[in-house]
């Protein structure tokens, strides 16, 4: 493996699981499995041991959820880690708690091998992006620096947004219908965000409302269109 490898440690306690996600990321130039684990007790320990970039994290482990893996790797001064939460909890609250810790990306199972290399493509670019130590670095704008947070969509005030919506789903449905690159349906933004297709409905139309999305009908056989949205900036 070369040196500049993303040293990946994967966290899954069924054992097929962690074989099959192996064979993924070491199947991806530039990505190296340095280590797995099938409980959450191992994780802080094999990251201070093995200095892991990457950790791929389940959140159902059988000692404890990998939620709170998570919050010990930051309390534990990991902060630069890099978190992907592989997991097929995709209920609202925990998608937020994991945003709200800094995970990289958040990938709801079943997915294809193609869905997994695109997250670890993505978080490698952004690790390419950094400055190696010592370099002078450049000073960025405010939007610049809010653009790397993904925050590049700004969030209305809690008073400005219609009744029912909330600012950090605002801005999860904001960011999966950015990074899509394609129209995207309500019942896709609402699988890959973990919240219902309601939901994901009046988001998709608060945005086209501000001007961030449209409406593209899609016809099919039967005639009848399917709305789908495409990020418009």
């Amino acid at each position: 493996m070369e040196e500049t490898s993303v040293r990946t440690l994967i966290v899954d306690d069924d054992f097929a699981v962690v074989a099959m996600h192996r064979r993924f990321v070491d199947g991806l130039e530039g990505f190296e499995t340095v280590a797995t684990a099938t409980t959450g007790e191992e994780v802080v320990p094999i990251v201070r041991e093995r200095e892991i970039d990457l950790v791929l994290l389940d959140v159902y482990l059988p000692d404890t959820s990998g939620l709170e893996v998570l919050g010990r790797l930051r309390a534990a001064g990991f902060h630069q880690t890099g978190v992907i939460m592989i997991t097929a909890a995709s209920e609202q609250e925990a998608v937020k708690r994991a945003l709200g810790q800094g995970v990289a990306d958040y990938l709801v199972k079943p997915f294809s091998k193609d869905q997994l290399y695109e997250r670890l493509r993505r978080f490698r670019s952004s690790l390419a992006a950094q400055s190696p130590a010592g370099q002078e670095q450049e000073s960025l704008s405010q939007a610049e620096v809010d653009s790397l947070l993904g925050r590049s969509v700004e969030t209305p005030a809690p008073s400005s947004l219609p009744k029912g919506l909330s600012g950090p789903t605002f801005q999860l449905v904001s960011k999966t219908l950015r990074e899509a690159g394609a129209d995207m349906a309500a019942s896709e933004v609402s699988a890959s965000c973990g919240i219902s297709r309601v939901s994901s409905r009046r988001y998709l139309e608060y945005l086209v409302s501000r001007g961030l999305a449209e409406l593209r009908p899609r016809y099919g056989s039967t005639g009848r269109p399917e709305h789908r949205y495409r990020w418009l900036r």
